[in-house]
């Protein structure tokens, strides 16, 4: 995730760059709006695939703290198995 960031951040350093080079006299602040506009345009081509891995890391690492939480929560109920203790008690008596 971090050299995603830093390729987002990079790529708006670069396009603020040329546009602080281009001599047309216009405010420096609005030359800095326009690189955030053209460089998130231009990740959503340029860093397609960065971006693609972030997310399934992301999808990864959320899966994994909602089954953890699923175990903490059955532990904390009381059942270290992740089953119900009811449907336990009825596989006995039958």
């Amino acid at each position: 995730m971090l050299k995603y960031s830093l390729a987002r951040v990079g790529l708006f350093v670069v396009v603020a760059v040329i546009l602080a080079a281009i001599p047309a006299q216009i405010n420096i602040l609005l030359k800095l709006m326009i690189a955030v506009i053209v460089s998130a345009l231009l990740s959503l081509f340029l860093l397609r695939g960065m971006r693609n891995q972030v997310a399934e890391q992301m999808a990864g690492s959320a899966e994994r703290r909602a089954g953890e939480k699923a175990r903490l929560r059955a532990a904390l109920a009381g059942d270290e198995d992740g089953k119900d203790k009811d449907t336990d008690k009825d596989a006995d008596t039958q």
